[in-house]
């Protein structure tokens, strides 16, 4: 069923888990997610960012993305991801997202806090969520860019939850979008300060390659959403590759049923160290 996330990291909040928020780029990537979300009775979000939509049309995957979470038996909320643009973002409420993410962290914090207000407003209309991020994740969502991370102040936290009362917050704690070169070292003294100060659920970007375990201490540290991109993209690649080279793949529905079975068991991993299953 299509939910509102707000809805489902609220129960986070409560459970003490986090949710799995699944990058996508076709049908066989949002089948997989789904399968493995069912078998372990577990809420899941599908999300896609802007910067994707060159290869996958936002007016084409978002409705996709909306029917298969209306005709799913679990919880699903449809979340846009990264938006740059007010146009993209305002696309995405009219398909029926349930949750867009204005991405601010390039913008001065008065700035950030001032467009994120401006998104807030127009995604009340819709009855959607709202995600914002402060501090600047490493990386960049499609791997063009270097970004180097800024931890997210504290401070800045307090006053961008005051000020905007938003669903939702991205915090930078050491972690970056991509594959990481080494294995990061998140900063769980600011996570746990921006924990102690502040009320919204927070989220966690560039979860390719944390370990199981800091995944879980981040859990219980105030983070209710993390997205995991990379990871999905790699193992559906990884599995189709396999497939060919053990000659399991004779024809187009072989090929479609790998890249399926790629997202599931990938899925079917962040949901059992996130502690989402039958949490439904």
């Amino acid at each position: 069923m299509l939910v509102n996330m707000r809805d489902l990291l609220a129960d986070a909040q409560e459970g003490n888990y986090a949710v799995g928020s699944f990058s996508i780029a076709n049908m066989e990537m949002v089948l997989g997610v789904l399968k493995a979300a069912k078998e372990l009775n577990a809420p899941v979000i599908l999300q896609i960012a802007e910067v994707r939509l060159k290869q996958s049309p936002l007016e084409l995957i978002g409705p996709l993305m909306v029917a298969a979470a209306e005709n799913a038996d679990i919880p699903v909320a449809v979340h846009f991801d990264h938006g740059k643009t007010f146009e993209k973002i305002s696309q995405a409420l009219d398909l029926g997202f349930t949750s867009v993410m204005f991405d601010g962290s390039h913008l001065p914090l008065e700035e950030n806090i001032a467009q994120t207000k401006k998104v807030i407003a127009a995604a009340r209309e819709y009855g959607a969520d709202v995600e914002a991020e402060i501090g600047c994740v490493g990386g960049s969502e499609d791997g063009s860019q270097d970004i180097a991370i800024n931890c997210t102040k504290p401070e800045d936290a307090v006053r961008f939850e005051s000020e905007t009362g938003v669903d939702a917050l991205a915090v930078a704690i050491g972690n970056a979008h991509g594959n990481y070169k080494q294995t990061p070292k998140l900063r769980f003294d600011i996570l746990e300060e921006i924990d102690k100060s502040t009320d919204v659920p927070l989220v966690l970007h560039g979860g390719t390659g944390i370990t199981p375990d800091d995944f879980v201490r981040c859990s219980h540290t105030g983070i209710k959403k993390i997205n995991i991109a990379t990871a999905t993209f790699d193992m559906v690649e990884n599995t189709v590759c396999r497939c060919y080279n053990e000659n399991s793949i004779k024809g187009y529905y072989d090929l479609q049923a790998a890249e399926v079975e790629g997202a599931y068991q990938n899925a079917k991993k962040h949901i059992l160290i996130f502690g989402t299953e039958n949490k439904a």
